[in-house]
């Protein structure tokens, strides 16, 4: 996949973390992913008092993509413009992406597009069963 669009859907990932709702940690996080056919979902952390009940962006985005119909994400960008440095996805996130994603599908995540780190999702989740049981 070329740089121009994964920087594009970075740059998508960026505008979804403003439509975040992180009044607790003051922490928004926007996430943005590419179906199969081209097209892109995105989403925003979505905070609750108890946070157990709150949402990431990236599973915001991979649930609306979900619900749409779409079961293969081809990339995934992710922006924490708040952070001090990149910040990549949590382990429910991880979990939930490999679920949707092969393990060479590339994953961006940053604070800026700058300083974005560009891997992919085996190397964010290394191990990973549930490939080996969907075979």
């Amino acid at each position: 996949m070329q740089d121009s669009v994964l920087s594009a859907l970075y740059e998508q990932a960026l505008q979804a973390a403003a439509h975040s709702y992180s009044p607790y940690s003051h922490f928004p996080v926007g996430a943005a992913v590419m179906t199969d056919d081209g097209t892109v979902f995105t989403g925003a952390n979505i905070e609750n008092r108890s946070f157990g009940l709150s949402n990431c962006a990236e599973r915001s985005a991979i649930f609306a993509a979900v619900s749409a119909g779409y079961r293969t994400i081809t990339a995934i960008a992710i922006a924490a413009p708040a952070a001090d440095y990149p910040v990549g996805p949590c382990g429910a996130c991880r979990q939930v992406i490999s679920e949707f994603a092969a393990g060479d599908v590339p994953v961006w995540f940053g604070n800026t597009a700058a300083t974005a780190v560009h891997t992919t999702v085996a190397k964010l989740y290394p191990f990973d069963s549930l490939h080996e049981l969907a075979k």
